[in-house]
């Protein structure tokens, strides 16, 4: 079984992120879906979500594409989660690149080489959690 993984803070799943979840699911036969948490996400963002922890969880649990949600690392590059599921395929959105870069340069840590495949924008424009939440 080949088994994907996608990290994600999720605030408010919305059509973008269901062709992210289901593009990455196709790479594979697993979807694992790490939910960042909220200290991470206000570190990372310099604000914190819109919809809290817990909501973010549960509603990622009700998309067809997912077949397990996990809790994120609580601390940046530590990449705990990796090592835990030890996914085949880390699928990363279009707009992580700074999330590719970490996960490359700290790629030792993980113990092993997981593929890294950038999954494509689905109507970039439109479809981000940063345009949707103004």
């Amino acid at each position: 079984m080949k088994k994907v993984m996608v990290f994600g803070v999720f605030d408010g799943v919305h059509e973008g992120h269901r062709a992210f979840l289901k593009e990455a699911k196709s790479q594979g036969d697993y979807l694992i879906a790490a939910v960042a948490q909220d200290h991470i996400v206000e570190h990372l963002k310099e604000r914190l979500p819109k919809v809290n922890f817990s909501q973010r969880f549960e509603e990622l649990k009700k998309e067809d594409s997912v077949d397990e949600v996990v809790v994120g690392d609580s601390e940046l590059s530590a990449y705990d989660v990796v090592k835990k599921y030890h996914p085949d395929i880390i699928a990363l959105g279009y707009d992580q690149s700074m999330l590719k870069e970490d996960l490359e340069k700290n790629i030792e840590k993980i113990g092993y080489q997981p593929e890294i495949k950038i999954m494509k924008a689905f109507e970039g424009e439109t479809y981000h959690s940063s345009i949707l939440n103004k």
